[in-house]
């Protein structure tokens, strides 16, 4: 419990740095897209699944140690419709990255039947 305290604490800290250093009203404004029917495209619903989708995967294995490999067949299938639906922002780090996780999604599904 002592460290959830610490990192909350501290990525609290940082995250209000980086806040400030943009601007609030900014940070606010960006999120607000979220609110708005016409940012909804299908491009930014492949992209939200996709991140929702890793986070699922990363954050019980980072904090619990957890590995759930039936999630590794949703994180392929976004990556894959993401890199399709990058055409929109094609971008290397946002290519690169789904296509590295197309690999590590067909790892752990491939050494959880072997």
């Amino acid at each position: 419990m002592e460290a959830f305290f610490i990192a909350t604490s501290a990525s609290l800290m940082l995250t209000a740095i980086v806040y400030n250093h943009i601007g609030w009203s900014e940070v606010k404004y960006c999120y607000s897209h979220w609110l708005e029917k016409e940012y909804w495209t299908s491009y930014n619903i492949v992209e939200a699944l996709a991140w929702f989708t890793k986070a699922v995967i990363i954050i019980p294995g980072l904090i619990f140690g957890v590995n759930i490999w039936w999630l590794y067949i949703f994180s392929l299938i976004t990556s894959m419709m993401l890199i399709w639906a990058s055409n929109k922002k094609l971008l290397p780090t946002l290519v690169g990255f789904n296509t590295l996780w197309i690999w590590l999604s067909m790892m752990v599904i491939v050494n959880h039947f072997m």
